[in-house]
């Protein structure tokens, strides 16, 4: 009985083991992967947003310095550039130009709906 219970189990892993080496073969060719895998366009980030309901728009980049207005979510924003832990944005709904703490701006990452 023991023999037979042996012999079972190794043709039932070597029928397992055949489908797994035929699916990593189909899977490896690059003609099967879907348009949005291969487009180059998907991995870009998306737009910029804030993690906060509104933040400080200041004219240097420092809690000290002078506030200037203040941005809040859902406006759109350009960030022109980044320095340290500060970025340098304008708010495209106000035109107020100016620095925010960049631990509450950031841009999501890149996502295709093809």
């Amino acid at each position: 009985m023991r023999s037979t219970h042996i012999a079972v189990s190794a043709a039932l892993l070597g029928a397992l083991a055949l489908p797994l080496a035929s699916a990593a073969t189909a899977s490896a060719a690059p003609s099967l992967a879907p348009a949005s895998v291969t487009d180059p366009t998907c991995s870009k980030p998306g737009p910029w947003t804030l993690t906060a309901k509104a933040v400080t728009i200041r004219a240097k980049a420092s809690v000290n310095s002078k506030a200037l207005g203040i941005l809040y979510r859902g406006h759109k924003f350009t960030v022109h550039k980044t320095s340290g832990k500060w970025r340098y944005i304008t708010d495209k709904t106000t035109g107020v130009t100016g620095w925010v703490s960049a631990k509450y701006v950031y841009r999501p990452a890149g996502m295709c709906l093809d």
